[in-house]
């Protein structure tokens, strides 16, 4: 049964639901649909954050012990685990969102000194146009805001990455990785 229900769970990472797939097993093994979709789930998620943490062979045992399956269902899982991790991880890899990245930045501060209605004024205003690249494509953004505006924006991005220098943020960095 856990052969089955591990082959039906790389299947479903690898092409997306099949339902056909687990009402055959269902049939097969005289089990309710329910319970063999909520089981898949269950050893999708376990194969998947245990590949995306990369765990080593001995926290991978330690991990399934606390369960209180079998030291049979326990080898069963593991070498499942063993077998496909690469392959968990390059699934993982693709499924993974491409976001853009910086290339450059273009900025002019514009001040308007004075209009019709008001002889006093000054109004400042900074214009970016921030140059992306996603996917060997090059597109701009064109953004325009107050300097109290940005400052705050600086701040905060300034406090973000003093935040990344903890530790905490380090040990959740390294785990992703």
């Amino acid at each position: 049964a856990v052969g089955e229900l591990g082959r039906l769970a790389l299947e479903q990472l690898r092409r997306g639901a099949a339902p056909r797939a687990c009402e055959s097993a269902a049939r097969k093994l005289n089990i309710s649909i329910d319970i063999i979709q909520h089981g898949i789930e269950g050893l999708m998620y376990l194969l998947t954050e245990s590949s995306k943490l990369m765990i080593s062979e001995v926290d991978f045992q330690d991990s399934i012990h606390v369960l209180g399956f079998s030291d049979e269902l326990n080898k069963s899982l593991l070498q499942l685990y063993l077998d496909n991790r690469k392959e968990i991880r390059s699934i993982l890899g693709e499924l993974a969102p491409r976001l853009p990245s910086y290339h450059s930045l273009e900025w002019r501060l514009d001040v308007q000194l004075a209009s019709r209605s008001l002889r006093q004024q000054i109004k400042p205003a900074v214009t970016m146009k921030l140059h992306l690249n996603q996917n060997e494509d090059q597109t701009a953004q064109v953004l325009q805001t107050d300097p109290a505006t940005l400052l705050h924006l600086i701040q905060q991005l300034e406090q973000a990455l003093g935040e990344m220098k903890m530790n905490h943020c380090r040990r959740i960095v390294r785990n992703m990785k």
